[in-house]
């Protein structure tokens, strides 16, 4: 019976999905473990560190399937160590005494760090792959939209025209700088560590450095410099990796959002028959899937602060803050699978509006364009002088809700230096989008040379 909202079956679906549960489970987790006690002791056997039989026969039975992972469990509640119970279960089901020979000079960080690199290892191709499909999705969109017109908002007011394509641009390039910072930190994060209790290898012989190569390079992860038992920023690294990423995703659901509202009606998450937004008002379709995106970024932003307080490590190894990784880092790769599976999927269908945008940008009547007011009446007039004329009669326009057209026409300060066509034409927006079209251009253009 889960009680964990990642694994519940009412709200699982909520915080993962079904690929980051089978890579982070109590399964995945043993399995993970025996896979680097394989490449150890196939390395050991390459190097007649161990018998090659033993190596090989160790081989063929460490298959979490041949194991009870409930009675390790068990085992390691009672022993008050986290994997002695897992090297034992293997121990029994070996023949002809190989199972002496696993474990061989390696510690028990070793096994668990690496075996969750494993995990994240497993991971990473889906995160690469949901990335590329958001950023993706957001490529289509800034395409589509290169030239619809919409309201571009400061502190959370109108301010000037831009069009949508260009706001999803700039999402463009923020996601593809974390799909570049995602790939760059591969082999940092991407590296094991077997070397023994203090990282001297002492257990291991003259041939240490050889045995840890070879194993590493059988399970295809990086090889360390150094022991990095008591340096976490590897796994710190991933962590702010992965709250960047989400703070990127928790914005853009969060536009999605606010867009979405009744009063701005520009935006809106995809909607399908049966989708229910509330159980008392039938009309409402809530936006449930970017709130959970919202929600899901706050999660991981959580994870994040637990794991980089992990950082603070004593001498060669402190197992108390690592067991704050061991619950910290499988919850944040889980949540931060199930907001990219969300993300995605609303941006791959996301609802726009273009009609709404266009009739949102004279909402104002016309002080959108203030700007361009000021800057036109400027060059007759003197910039600074402009901006305090232009000021007092948008303030006189919005508090007595006149056309900003006609203050305009009916201020002498104006109407001697711009005509009235002039200033009709001046106060049209989609004249005043700058260069967002060409600045979506410029923007995927980039993008392509790096895909």
């Amino acid at each position: 019976m889960a009680s964990h909202a990642s694994e519940s079956l009412l709200y699982g679906a909520s915080f993962s999905t079904p690929e980051f549960l089978e890579i982070f489970n109590d399964h995945a987790r043993v399995q993970a473990w025996f896979d680097v006690e394989v490449a150890l002791a196939k390395a050991q056997g390459e190097l007649d560190v161990i018998p090659a039989e033993a190596a090989i026969e160790i081989s063929k039975k460490a298959y979490v399937e041949n194991v009870d992972v409930a009675e390790i469990g068990k085992g390691i509640s009672a022993t008050a160590h986290p994997i002695v119970p897992a090297i034992r279960a293997l121990e029994q089901i070996c023949e002809d005494g190989a199972g002496e020979y696993i474990h061989y000079g390696a510690t028990t960080q070793d096994i668990m760090d690496t075996g969750l690199v494993l995990q994240i290892k497993k991971s990473w191709p889906i995160i690469l792959r949901d990335l590329l499909g958001i950023q993706g999705a957001l490529i289509n969109l800034a395409k589509q939209h290169r030239s619809t017109p919409m309201v571009g908002r400061t502190h959370g007011q109108q301010a000037l025209p831009l069009t949508f394509g260009y706001k999803c641009a700039v999402w463009v390039d923020e996601i593809s700088r974390q799909l570049a910072r995602f790939r760059e930190a591969e082999p940092r994060v991407l590296s094991g560590n077997i070397t023994g209790a203090v990282g001297t290898m002492a257990a291991f012989g003259s041939q240490g450095r050889e045995i840890q190569k070879l194993a590493l390079n059988y399970l295809d992860l990086a090889v360390p410099n150094i022991c990095w038992h008591s340096s976490r920023d590897r796994i710190c690294e991933l962590a702010n990796l992965l709250t960047q990423i989400s703070g990127s995703l928790g914005k853009i659901a969060r536009e999605i959002y606010t867009l979405q509202q009744v009063e701005f009606g520009e935006l809106a998450e995809p909607h399908h028959q049966g989708k229910v937004g509330s159980s008392t008002m039938p009309h409402k379709r809530n936006p449930a899937i970017v709130e959970l995106a919202i929600g899901l970024s706050r999660l991981i932003r959580a994870q994040q602060v637990a794991i980089t307080d992990a950082a603070f490590q004593e001498n060669e190894r402190y197992s108390a803050l690592l067991r704050v990784e061991l619950a910290a880092v499988p919850e944040m790769m889980i949540y931060t699978g199930a907001l990219l599976s969300k993300m995605r999927g609303v941006l791959e269908n996301l609802e726009v509006f273009p009609k709404r945008m266009r009739s949102n940008l004279d909402m104002l009547g016309g002080l959108l364009l203030s700007e361009k007011v000021m800057l036109a009446l400027g060059e007759k007039i003197g910039k600074q002088t402009a901006h305090e004329v232009v000021y007092e009669i948008a303030m006189e326009s919005f508090e007595k809700e006149i056309p900003f057209q006609e203050s305009l026409i009916g201020d002498i300060r104006v109407s001697k230096h711009l005509s009235a066509q002039e200033i009709g034409l001046l106060l049209d927006p989609v004249a005043y989008i700058g260069e967002s079209e060409k600045i979506v251009d410029d923007v995927l253009a980039s993008v392509q040379t790096t895909l």
